[in-house]
């Protein structure tokens, strides 16, 4: 029956064919079209990375949504991120007014250089740009700027502003007193305008860095240095001025630059924004929500495992010198580097057996003399391979602290020297009798007023407080004689309180070597026995202060924070708020005896 059953369906099936079908046909039917699947659209993807503040040095607190202020080696962490990401192609750099120092310029160049060296583009887009930042942009492989935009890379300018008269005409007298004529961080209380041998050693190191200015712009451009300095005098220069100038690639927007890139990779273009930042876990609700909140606010660490891995120690001493405990300006991040802490810290590396070496990244001006022979002489006694790497600025009592490392590096537009002392004070009498204030005074001692801030030395206090002086500028020449292996008559040569760029430091022995934060720190590896190219865990100190105590005044040296005055003369000029503080900074010297202080707050333009 089953048999049956199928001759029956076969027949049917046969008589249902159509007249004209062949025998093949019945036996093999066309095979149904296969229908096209629609290709994926290929992606590229870049990293947006923003370049924008003034990068500090040292660990920045954590606020609820990621650092306060990115720090200088967290941004270059995400240039390193991007060279290694295997799902990064390239990537946009957006300069959005940063303000650098040469030596952080010199940073984030090589941090370009390290992503284009793993064959990915790096394409800077700006809306305009300075000497400083423009660096950073030439050393890139595209330069985009919108036609509005405009370079003023004019050349470089030195501003420095004397306060004698303005004493004079509010009945203030600045006693300051010096060792070496090149010392000329007083002048500008002391006198109206410079003096022969602060303008001899500005000229100098104007020079250096003029130099270097015209010089990596000609070779990152592949100008001639001739052309480029015609350029640079003709300034400032509008987007077609710059593009004809061969200073940029390419006048668009940055949504034009978005557009070209994925036309070139023939590509929908994927934008990575805040490219390799933190993520912060801002999820505070209920009881373990609102403890984590309190972690962050008053800048505690998550809780990790201790690592049991060999490690390197960088150290970071950033900010104007002072005894006591560092600080940091909520507002700004702005900070001053206490001997208290950074000595805590070269004692936790040092006694830390997993410690191999220790890098110590100087970007201070300098301070307290007192305090910079204190840290000096616990980097003394480190007993492991021990470098120093130079940031922006190491001098003054940032040269100090340096000077017992095994090899110091510098950047080449590192500004350091001056080794020399300075002190004395502001006496305010004068401006206390034009308002109607007046002082009664009863002695005991011959050189009692000799800090008094009412009245100006006398004689015997003048030679007094010289002679201390000069007692610590023998101190600072002969132990830099003893660091550096030379004779202290030819450092004392070198010292007088002058300062110089990193090339020429390098040129005078003052340093071993030019080179980056990681140059040094290859070279610690290197004296600790490490193979090269292992990549050591990095112990970051001192970690970073506490937001809560910084923005409530709790920790740190008090004159160092920013006073409301300042704060609006900063909307308003930020070149007299540049002044206000140095102002401020310098009643320190009614608190200190000497000073290892260089002229720091004079304006590169």
């Amino acid at each position: 029956m089953r048999l049956l059953r199928w001759s029956v369906l076969l027949l049917a099936a046969v008589a249902a064919a159509p007249a004209c079908a062949n025998i093949n046909a019945a036996e093999d039917p066309p095979k149904a079209e296969t229908p096209k699947v629609a290709e994926a659209t290929p992606e590229v993807t870049y990293a947006h990375i923003e370049i924008q503040g003034s990068y500090p040095e040292a660990a920045q607190p954590a606020g609820l949504f990621g650092e306060l202020s990115e720090s200088l080696s967290t941004a270059v962490a995400r240039f390193e991120k991007a060279a290694e990401d295997s799902k990064v192609h390239g990537v946009i750099l957006h300069l959005n007014g940063p303000s650098l120092g040469w030596g952080k310029v010199d940073v984030l160049r090589k941090a370009i250089a390290g992503v284009r060296a793993k064959g990915k583009k790096v394409h800077a887009y700006l809306d305009g740009a300075g000497n400083l930042d423009y660096l950073v942009a030439a050393a890139c492989d595209e330069i985009v700027m919108p036609e509005s935009g405009m370079l003023t890379v004019v050349g470089m300018r030195a501003e420095v502003s004397f306060y004698k008269n303005l004493f004079e005409l509010a009945g203030v007298k600045a006693e300051m007193l010096r060792v070496g004529e090149f010392k000329s961080a007083a002048e500008p209380y002391t006198r109206s305008s410079m003096s022969p041998e602060f303008r001899k050693e500005m000229e100098e190191v104007l020079d250096d860095y003029f130099k270097l200015l015209v010089k990596t712009i000609a070779t990152s451009r592949k100008l001639d240095p001739a052309k480029v300095q015609a350029v640079i005098d003709a300034g400032p220069q509008s987007a077609v001025m710059a593009k004809e100038a061969g200073l940029i690639d390419r006048i668009a927007y940055e949504d034009e630059l978005d557009a070209s890139l994925a036309a070139a990779a023939k590509a929908k273009l994927k934008v990575l924004k805040k490219y390799g930042k933190k993520k912060i876990d801002t999820d505070f609700s209920g009881f373990g929500g609102m403890m984590k909140l309190m972690e962050v606010i008053l800048g505690e660490e998550p809780k990790t495992k201790k690592s049991t891995k060999p490690k390197l120690a960088v150290l970071y001493a950033s900010g104007a010198i002072n005894t006591g405990k560092s600080g940091s300006d909520f507002m700004s991040g702005e900070s001053s580097l206490g001997s208290e802490t950074l000595i805590e810290a070269i004692r936790e590396a040092n006694g830390d057996p997993l410690v191999k070496a220790i890098v110590l990244r100087v970007n201070s001006p300098g301070g307290s003399a007192l305090a910079s022979d204190l840290m000096w002489r616990e980097l003394e006694r480190v007993e492991k391979p021990f470098v120093v790497s130079m940031g922006d600025v190491a001098a003054s009592g940032g040269y100090y602290i340096a000077m017992g490392a095994d090899r110091i590096f510098a950047e080449p537009g590192t500004l350091t020297g001056s080794i020399g002392v300075v002190g004395g004070k502001i006496a305010l009498g004068g401006l206390y009798d034009k308002v109607g204030v007046n002082t009664e005074v009863i002695v005991r001692g011959k050189n009692s007023g000799i800090f008094s801030s009412t009245l100006p030395f006398t004689d015997e206090e003048r030679a007094a407080m010289q002679k201390m002086l000069n007692d610590i500028y023998a101190q600072f020449t002969t132990k830099a004689a003893k660091g550096r292996k030379m004779e202290v008559e030819a450092l004392e040569k070198l010292a007088r309180g002058r300062v110089y760029s990193g090339e020429a430091a390098l040129k005078l022995k003052l340093v071993d070597e030019l080179g980056s934060l990681e140059d040094a720190i290859a070279y610690a590896q290197k004296q600790a026995g490490i193979e090269p190219g292992t990549k050591l865990e990095r112990l970051i100190l001192p970690k970073a202060s506490n937001p809560f105590d910084s923005l409530f005044n709790l920790e740190g040296d008090v004159r160092q924070n920013r006073s409301a005055l300042l704060e609006a003369a900063r909307e308003i000029a930020p070149e007299l708020a540049e002044d206000l503080q140095t102002l401020r900074w310098m009643q320190s010297l009614s608190h200190e005896p000497g000073l290892l202080v260089m002229p720091f707050k004079v304006r590169f333009k």
